[in-house]
């Protein structure tokens, strides 16, 4: 099995003030990640995908695999409400060229371990390519239970993106299905030290969209274990992340951050608010005091 390695930042989605996919903006993010990470997670949290209508973020996976141009992976979150609309985005995904797909449990309502063994085994039947499930029960709106995920490595399923925040879980995820059949990759850049001393092999960190370098970096210094070095860079990492909740979320900084790096600017769509001057300013401010700028 090809398992994912390294930094893949879940890319957001660049909109226009009005909340019309940014193309050029999304070419111009694509372009100067390719060049940057090891992989794309594309039309996820970060990414805005459940505020998008099915041709967008078809039409996301699309440019994001046509501009990283074979440079590094792709990978698209097919996660919805229902079977049919994540089936569908999964093919697609697979034509459009993307190495694997990954879905959140269904969300909006709670579902039980028969809905969702029958959501992801569907999904896995569906493709060819890896299926990943995305652990995330704070969008999804409920815990995942590791023997589920377990009955679901049986039927075909390639890893998990683990996005619980919790370090017990993912030594949970670690210890009894990780092998070299089955991938386990942490879902933030807050506790990558701790996954990688677990044997995490790659993370996927919201802030390496605008700070790919830092992220970088901690994830050379894990993976080469040194993990003195990785401590101090982990503790600076997780100062950043204090700093995006100057825009009320880790979401919103990044396209705030993005505009104070001069890598592009462009807004979240709607309800999302962008971040207001005075915000953007006290975020310079801190990253400035912090030596990042």
């Amino acid at each position: 099995m090809n398992k994912i390695k390294g930094v893949v930042p879940p890319m957001i989605t660049p909109f226009d003030e009005i909340g019309n996919l940014d193309v050029e903006g999304l070419e111009k993010l694509v372009d100067y990640l390719s060049d940057q990470v090891d992989g794309l997670f594309v039309t996820g949290s970060y990414g805005c995908g459940a505020l998008m209508n099915l041709d967008e973020r078809k039409k996301v996976v699309e440019m994001s695999v046509k501009k990283a141009a074979g440079r590094i992976l792709v990978i698209a979150m097919v996660g919805s409400t229902n079977n049919r609309d994540s089936i569908d985005l999964a093919k697609h995904a697979e034509v459009a060229g993307v190495q694997s797909v990954a879905a959140v449990g269904p969300y909006y309502f709670k579902h039980n371990k028969e809905s969702l063994l029958k959501f992801y085994r569907e999904l896995i039947d569906a493709v060819e390519i890896p299926v990943y499930l995305y652990d995330n029960p704070g969008f999804q709106g409920y815990e995942i239970d590791v023997d589920l995920v377990e009955e679901l490595k049986d039927c075909g399923l390639a890893g998990v993106k683990d996005a619980t925040f919790d370090i017990l879980k993912h030594a949970s995820y670690q210890r009894l299905l990780a092998d070299e059949n089955f991938d386990v990759v942490l879902g933030t850049e807050a506790m990558w030290l701790s996954a990688r001393a677990l044997g995490c092999e790659a993370f996927i960190p919201g802030l390496a969209n605008a700070f790919p370098e830092i992220c970088k970096k901690m994830y050379e210094e894990g993976i080469q274990d040194d993990f003195k070095a990785c401590k101090t860079t982990q503790f600076k990492v997780n100062k950043m992340r204090d700093i995006m909740y100057l825009a009320k979320s880790t979401q919103l900084a990044i396209y705030a951050m993005l505009e104070i790096r001069e890598i592009v600017k462009c807004y979240p769509r709607a309800p999302f608010i962008a971040a207001n001057e005075a915000e953007k300013k006290a975020i310079r401010k801190a990253l400035v005091e912090l030596g990042m700028m």
